[in-house]
């Protein structure tokens, strides 16, 4: 093999590395969502306190993401991520050892600034690592992490925790944390820092018109989705009466589609990123309205709505990092912290959302309202080309 073969090949190993090392980062987040009722009377807290370890989470990690990206943006990445993996690792082996509720929200959050760190540097290193018609293919592996973790690793995680107790869910998480960075410092080449990126720079994204409209779209959609996918398990064991194998089976299929939804985007994406978009928006949209209809209430259309509901999001997900990739060009590094601010932002706002609906109305009303602010989402995406022509027009 050529000295560029291997290279090359190496690279590409590192890349799927880096797919793992977000699987992990996400499954870390969402973990403790289906199992707060568990860690709240192992600690003797409510489940609306336990829920502190999900949204303060997702929020510091929102704010980690910003400041990171002027702090440590200067440093080479690969002991970088070596160091946030252990970091991560570090905070679900506490998690796992906590005997009282404020060692656990320690220890979550310091999980949270290893993760808003790995969020903000993550997104643009996949274009340092392939060749230029290949970033698609590559962001659609690294970011395939967060569409498996959130439809795959949670139900799996949620199992473990069933059988073997939360405690054990933290443990192989930590241990998971730890193999990962190990396998990282093995694959990962030598990747430079970029200069320190100041105020200034963050501005300056944000002073790109087409950005704006995707920092929109994004907030938009990830809001819409958690909110649902939050309460995914209410959904089909309240609302559709569903018994417990048939909802192991959908989020299953879920979970699937997803993978298939990565798939996708790694083949058209690099050529047909607003068409993939679009589809990704619109699949999901539709299926959250039409799965709480009372007529299309039987196993093998929920399984189907659900299928068009993984395969959508992870289209989605993979869909809007590539294109603040490619929109941003010489700002990648901060554009990909400020969408990593938005999205767990978004994580924590959109279960919030969520639960705030189902305090008031139902869970027919929440997935109407997903359904709704994503096609929003898919309006604007439709029309962003017009917007940003009358803009230019009228300087």
């Amino acid at each position: 093999m050529s000295r560029s073969n291997s290279t090359i090949w190496r690279n590409w190993v590192a890349v799927v590395m880096l797919g793992v090392a977000s699987f992990t980062v996400v499954a870390t987040e969402l973990a403790p969502i289906g199992m707060l009722s568990a860690i709240g009377q192992a600690m003797q807290q409510s489940t609306s306190s336990t829920g502190l370890v999900v949204t303060l989470y997702a929020w510091l990690g929102a704010v980690a993401a910003l400041i990171s990206a002027m702090m440590i943006s200067h440093l080479p990445r690969r002991p970088l991520l070596v160091g946030l993996m252990l970091v991560l690792g570090l905070s679900n082996g506490v998690a796992a050892m906590s005997h009282n509720f404020s060692l656990l929200l320690v220890a979550r959050l310091i999980g949270a600034l290893a993760h808003g760190a790995f969020w903000a540097i993550i997104g643009s290193l996949g274009a340092k690592l392939v060749s230029e018609s290949s970033i698609g293919k590559a962001t659609a592996i690294i970011f395939g992490g967060v569409s498996t973790a959130s439809v795959l690793g949670i139900p799996l995680i949620n199992w473990i925790s069933a059988h073997g107790g939360w405690r054990l869910s933290f443990s192989l998480l930590a241990l998971l944390s730890v193999v990962t960075a190990m396998m990282l410092a093995l694959s990962l080449p030598t990747v430079s820092g970029t200069s320190r990126i100041g105020r200034r720079q963050l501005f300056s994204v944000l002073n790109n018109s087409m950005l704006r409209i995707v920092y929109l779209i994004a907030a938009g959609s990830i809001v819409a989705h958690f909110a649902a996918f939050t309460f995914i398990e209410t959904l089909l064991s309240s609302v559709l009466t569903l018994p417990n194998t048939w909802i192991t089976v959908c989020l299953l299929i879920f979970g699937i589609a997803g993978l298939i939804g990565n798939c996708i985007c790694g083949i058209f994406i690099d050529n047909h990123l607003r068409k993939v978009l679009c589809v990704g928006l619109l699949l999901v949209g539709v299926c959250l309205a039409l799965i709480i209809l009372p007529i299309f209430n039987s196993k093998f259309i929920t399984l189907l709505l659900l299928s068009g509901w993984g395969l959508g999001v992870a289209i989605v997900f993979v869909g809007l990092q590539t294109w603040i990739i490619r929109v941003a060009k010489k700002d990648a590094l901060p554009a990909s912290a400020i969408y990593a601010a938005i999205f767990n932002g978004a994580v924590g706002f959109g279960a919030i959302l969520g639960s705030g609906v189902l305090e008031h109305w139902s869970v027919s009303v929440l997935y109407y309202l997903a359904s709704f602010i994503t096609l929003i989402s898919l309006l604007l995406l439709c029309v962003s080309r017009k917007i940003l022509t009358i803009k230019e027009a009228e300087i």
